[in-house]
């Protein structure tokens, strides 16, 4: 603080901040009970930063805040790729689905001695088995222009 500071009128919040620092003092032991108290109706009373100064002219600094750790940047969510990817695991999930509905029916239909739902599950089982091995990325059902349209929708939003 410069010479000609001292002089500057106090206003309330700058009582409060000292203040507060006096409570902080108080609190790590630099003041006992009568001097914090005393130099309280002080800090009150004061008119000038000056006046406000005197009050911890024998007392540290106080330390500054620490810096809140470094943000992680939030990269964009990949879905994961190859063979286990979310699409593979959903187009799997499909053909179960299909599949056991054409089981329950029939079964409620009572043909036993005809397999015919092994040929609806069978033929589309054999066809996402045969994409699986040969490395071929998984079906997409048809909603690829919409999901991408999502894509870009969000990373516009988020600004990357």
């Amino acid at each position: 603080m410069a010479a000609s500071d001292r002089s500057i009128r106090a206003s309330d919040a700058d009582r409060e901040r000292v203040a507060a620092s006096l409570r902080d003092h108080y609190a790590a032991g630099r003041l006992n009970g009568d001097e914090f108290n005393e130099r309280l109706d002080k800090a009150y009373a004061a008119s000038t930063l000056g006046d406000l100064a005197d009050l911890q002219t024998d007392l540290p600094a106080p330390e500054p805040a620490p810096l809140p750790a470094p943000a992680q940047p939030a990269g964009p969510v990949v879905p994961g790729s190859g063979r286990f990817s979310l699409e593979w695991r959903a187009a799997v999930g499909s053909w179960l689905s299909v599949s056991l509905v054409c089981f329950v029916i029939w079964l409620l239909s009572g043909a036993a001695a005809n397999l015919w739902f092994l040929w609806p599950t069978g033929i589309l089982g054999a066809v996402l088995l045969a994409r699986w091995v040969s490395g071929a990325p998984a079906p997409s059902g048809g909603g690829t222009a919409r999901r991408q349209y999502r894509r870009d929708y969000r990373r516009d939003r988020r600004g990357f």
